[in-house]
């Protein structure tokens, strides 16, 4: 009876043995991290900082064109009526952000709400940089189309190239933020010629960027 207390004794303490040792082991303090690479990249005001951003604005302003002989607009009666007038421009672009520059193309069409401008129609390539936290300057060439009111329903389509520069500027860049957060939305400045310097067009208004 000794003799097989013995050896259930010793089973016993053979199948401890390696339990224990493996629970007496250093525990593994190698530490797995992953990390995430699909967020694309942001500018400063959350809009991605490579990509596509199609934009939408609402600008109003004023255009007055040259009248001298040789310049500006042909036929203009001389002492008549300045070909000049309050407007209200639609554009629709898209930006293509290159990190802290940027390139893009928009399409404008142009009301005269109070003058001698019937419409306008044009359409521009726009080449800038990025600036704070929202800002952007930049500089645009394109052609143009305008008619007139003054020369009657039968007025002839002027043309000529035409540029201009520009700032646009978000809300938190002005002391505004938390307005509109990341939606996209600036503050539009610009002033642009048409021709040879044949006008003077100031414009101010709001863009929605997306």
């Amino acid at each position: 009876m000794r003799k097989l207390s013995l050896a259930v004794a010793l089973a016993a303490a053979v199948v401890a043995v390696p339990a224990v040792a493996q629970d007496m082991a250093p525990a593994d303090t190698t530490v797995t991290t992953t990390t995430t690479t699909d967020e694309p990249a942001r500018a400063p005001d959350g809009t991605r900082a490579f990509g596509i951003e199609p934009y939408v604005a609402v600008m109003g302003g004023w255009e007055g064109f040259d009248r001298r002989v040789g310049h500006g607009i042909p036929n203009t009666p001389i002492g008549g009526n300045k070909l000049q007038g309050a407007i209200v421009t639609g554009i629709v672009g898209v930006n293509v952000p290159l990190g802290p520059v940027f390139v893009g193309a928009e399409g404008e069409v142009t009301k005269g709400v109070d003058g001698a401008i019937d419409w306008g129609y044009g359409a521009a390539g726009r080449f800038g940089f990025r600036a704070g936290e929202s800002g952007l300057f930049y500089g645009k060439v394109g052609y143009r189309w305008v008619n007139f009111d003054r020369f009657g329903k039968n007025s002839p389509d002027f043309d000529a190239i035409t540029y201009g520069v520009g700032a646009e500027v978000g809300p938190k860049d002005i002391g505004l933020g938390g307005i509109t957060g990341n939606s996209g939305v600036r503050f539009r400045f610009e002033v642009s010629t048409f021709g040879s310097a044949d006008s003077f067009r100031p414009q101010a208004g709001i863009v929605a960027h997306f």
